[in-house]
């Protein structure tokens, strides 16, 4: 199948998805699920490329066997973080419905088709790589792996300490200063790119891969300028306030081996 076609395709599932997503979001007042299923959408797309691009077999199997891992990982991983809070709408996404008030079920649809275009935009590498017929694996692409994997460990052991940390109810209220989470206020999302530039080497291997830059680029943009750190910050500090901005002065914002001690 051409490119133009399975972009199309990959596009119609992931806003279908994401509409059944904000039915059920309308239905338990809580836009939180959106996190959930955009994760979801990406292993969404890598089955649907398995089945209907025609790259070389085991380029395929590679990249889509990545994608299918690192995003059901962290599907699962915020499903369990909203599951058991449904009742309670996080608070980045109370902010947003007050700000939207009286339409916020409107807005809220258009913001999670938004979603669903971000998740093919940002797919983009995963589009070359899959149709890219070359009988050889690339150097670019064994180290696109390689950056893979130690992404995808990385975030999962920040994900990880983070739900440890919450389990204690002692800690409510705190802010998580234990591993990965002492030296920088994000490092999942520090991972979380490095995954992207990760795909985005491994295109490199492929016809028009440097294409694939706007994959970390936009990930970049959105992480420290959109939904990611700026969001998460100002939550964290309506929530915790004095705690999080001595927490500020201590840490890195991103760069997990970099501490802050110049403030």
């Amino acid at each position: 199948m051409a490119t133009p076609y399975l972009f199309l395709v990959c596009l119609v599932a992931c806003c279908l998805l994401m509409t059944a997503a904000w039915c059920w979001a309308v239905k338990i007042k809580n836009a939180g699920v959106v996190d959930v299923f955009w994760a979801f959408n990406f292993p969404l797309i890598a089955v649907l490329l398995f089945f209907l691009a025609d790259g070389l077999e085991l380029r395929k199997q590679l990249i889509c066997g990545m994608v299918l891992i690192a995003g059901s990982r962290l599907g699962i991983h915020l499903w369990q973080r909203v599951i058991g809070y449904l009742k309670e709408e996080e608070g980045r996404y109370q902010q947003l419905r007050k700000e939207w008030a009286p339409q916020e079920n409107k807005k809220f649809f258009w913001f999670f088709q938004f979603q669903a275009f971000s998740n093919v935009f940002l797919a983009i590498p995963f589009f070359v790589i899959a149709v890219n017929k070359d009988p050889e694996i690339s150097p670019p692409e064994y180290l696109g792996l390689i950056l893979w994997a130690i992404a995808v460990f990385g975030e999962a052991i920040a994900d990880w300490q983070l739900t440890q940390f919450k389990k204690d109810p002692a800690n409510k209220g705190e802010v998580c200063q234990s591993g990965l989470w002492n030296y920088s206020r994000h490092p999942n999302y520090f991972f979380q790119l490095l995954m992207w530039t990760a795909y985005f080497v491994f295109a490199l291997g492929s016809p028009m891969g440097w294409i694939a830059i706007i994959s970390p680029l936009i990930i970049g943009y959105l992480l420290f300028k959109v939904t990611g750190i700026p969001a998460t910050e100002e939550q964290a500090l309506r929530s915790k306030g004095d705690k999080y901005r001595n927490y500020q002065k201590t840490t890195s914002v991103f760069i997990p081996w970099f501490k802050n001690r110049s403030s």
